[in-house]
């Protein structure tokens, strides 16, 4: 796929590039003219910038909203998912009959940031609200048996369970069995028949009509939290206690929506970028702190902190340390133990990069040495012994992005005969409903997720036949997925004019994420000069134009690959595509350009 020869009856593409380094055509985005137009005389844009808001879907009447969303125009009638007044008079009820609430939380970013938006709305009522997160080794993902024993047992008399529990149908039923009470706050897919409990609150439920299926769990225990302000209001509860204020948590739903991958689009855009202006703040000690220690310095927050910063230091706890940490970090508000628990929180992620690296260069061996990336199957699946659970998902994004098709990394546990697995889709390719189908026909002990990631539990004799079922199933998406796999480029410019001010203007459509993407920028005859290996497999130079201009460049883990190896030979009249990151270093305020793609004209058709 990357030997850069022209693809088969494919027209050429954004500068003739009907085929890159990295085997995809190029295209300019596609854009209404008359949308476009629309956008240059009633917002005032340049027309870079207009065709890039239309290409993004954006109406001629919806411009302003896109780029000055508001919760006031944008906020859903909580009523509007499917049982979430029955949860929030779940909830209310049991505070008044003062019974004792815990919140049973997923243990990545966005159940941690569900269980701390829950805890903070708690304590603003004065009350007490325990956080039971399982162990990824232990326990696995998600409610179970024994974890409802555990509660039970604790005290317990309603668990509020968030970012899973929408597919425990079985844990859920043991846990009415032994007179708990639940209530499920998820976005997860799920089975047509949901858990009996009190309430499935699950904007992707079927039969849910409230057209909130992008956001992530933080954006649903978000709007609850609005629905717990209007029901705790009918009854009376703000008559001697301050109805909190929940805007003052954006931030927490910002975070959620950005590290699961959301699409940012209508309430969920508004509601992360008015979570970015809140964290912006810093007043999360924990977000404060975590910030310290990873050497940021406080200022504007950017989806950059949530996705790059932040997010990895918090997962790390869930993925091989204690599971409750990220959650506890999020939730406090002592700063004392919000430096401890971030100290520890950056220390896991050193030692979680390390293992990740070593897993990602096994699979890669493992995999090319079958050819399973390049023999046209739809998915790959690699399995290895001891592979932390807690990486797979990671090195599956990795994997991933190498082979631009969906991947499941798989940790076997010899002793146990068990296998846990994560995978990452690519756009088109629902890989969530694979792998519940896969489940439904007996090839999983367990499985579930979204579209573009999942999780599973196999037995390890079952991993061929799981591998032949999820590529028979995936065929008809991979034809489509592959044919959508464009580079779709935003604006072709020159070296010198990939400046602070372009990106600044192109700021005005973050936050980014699936269904608005970064912007791509395409730069024509450029040299790569003095390129540099760098650790990690990236390459460093300056792209250098004609007239002698040029920017700073990087490319992410690519040096082993043909891109990579364009760049580090110093090849001129390359055409490249990547984004523009700011670069800060010493307060200069300049550019570099983060490289997605390259093309050689020689090659390319």
């Amino acid at each position: 796929m990357a030997d850069g020869a022209p693809a088969a009856g494919l027209a050429p593409g954004f500068l003739d590039v009907s085929r890159s380094l990295s085997g995809r055509a190029w295209r300019q985005r596609p854009a209404e003219a008359s949308t476009i137009r629309a956008h240059m005389q009633t917002l005032g844009l340049s027309e870079p910038l207009a065709r890039a808001l239309a290409s993004r879907g954006v109406g001629p009447n919806q411009g302003a909203d896109f780029l000055e969303p508001t919760l006031k125009r944008l906020f859903p009638n909580p009523s509007s998912f499917m049982d979430m007044d029955a949860a929030a008079e779940a909830i209310v009820g049991s505070i008044q009959a003062g019974e004792t609430i815990h919140v049973f939380a997923d243990y990545d970013v966005d159940g941690a940031s569900s269980a701390a938006l829950l805890v903070r709305w708690f304590r603003a009522l004065g009350a007490d609200l325990p956080i039971y997160v399982p162990d990824r080794l232990t326990e696995g993902y998600g409610p179970s048996p024994l974890a409802f024993d555990r509660l039970k047992a604790s005290g317990a008399d309603l668990v509020i369970t968030v970012d899973c529990g929408a597919a425990a149908n079985e844990a859920i039923a043991h846990a009415c069995e032994i007179g708990l009470k639940v209530v499920v706050i998820d976005h997860h897919m799920m089975r047509e028949e949901p858990p009996a409990c009190l309430a499935v609150v699950n904007p992707n439920r079927p039969g849910d009509t409230s057209g909130q299926g992008n956001l992530a769990a933080a954006g649903v225990v978000f709007v609850l939290l609005a629905a717990l302000n209007r029901e705790a209001r009918k009854r009376g509860l703000f008559e001697t206690t301050p109805e909190p204020d929940i805007r003052q948590w954006l931030d927490l739903a910002a975070l959620g929506a950005i590290c699961d991958v959301t699409g940012l689009t209508g309430f969920n855009r508004a509601l992360t970028g008015l979570g970015l202006k809140v964290m912006s703040g810093w007043a999360n000690p924990g977000l404060k702190a975590l910030l310290a220690v990873a050497g940021s310095e406080p200022g504007p927050a950017k989806s950059n902190h949530a996705g790059f910063i932040l997010g990895p230091r918090i997962n790390a706890g869930g993925r091989i340390g204690r599971a409750d940490l990220g959650a506890r970090l999020l939730s406090t508000d002592d700063p004392l133990e919000a430096q401890a628990l971030a100290e520890e929180l950056d220390g896991l992620n050193v030692a979680r990069r390390e293992v990740e690296r070593e897993v990602t260069e096994t699979a890669i061996r493992r995999v090319e040495a079958t050819g399973q990336h390049a023999d046209g199957s739809a998915v790959v699946v690699v399995a290895g012994e001891d592979w932390h659970p807690g990486v797979v998902g990671i090195v599956a994004g990795r994997l991933r992005e190498r082979w631009r098709k969906p991947v499941i990394v798989i940790g076997v546990d010899a002793v146990g005969n068990v296998g846990k697995g994560s995978g990452r889709s690519q756009p088109g390719m629902n890989l969530g409903r694979a792998v519940q189908a896969a489940w439904r026909e007996g090839l999983l002990l367990a499985g579930g997720g979204h579209a573009m990631a999942a999780g599973l539990t196999v037995r390890p004799d079952g991993i061929d036949a799981l591998r032949t079922f999820l590529n028979v199933a995936m065929a008809d998406e991979q034809v489509e997925a592959e044919a959508m796999d464009w580079v779709e480029v935003d604006a072709l410019i020159d070296p010198g004019a990939a400046s602070r001010a372009l990106f600044e203007d192109f700021e005005r459509l973050a936050p980014y994420g699936p269904a608005n993407p970064e912007p791509l920028f395409a730069l024509s005859g450029v040299q790569a000069r003095e390129p540099v290996a760098m650790n990690g497999g990236h390459v460093r130079c300056r792209l250098g134009g004609p007239d002698g201009a040029s920017v700073k460049a990087i490319a992410w883990r690519c040096a082993d690959l043909p891109t990579g190896r364009a760049l580090l030979n110093g090849q001129g009249g390359l055409s490249v595509v990547g984004r523009l990151k700011a670069d800060d270093w010493n307060g200069r305020k300049g550019v570099q350009f983060e490289i997605e793609d390259v093309a050689d004209p020689r090659m390319a058709s």
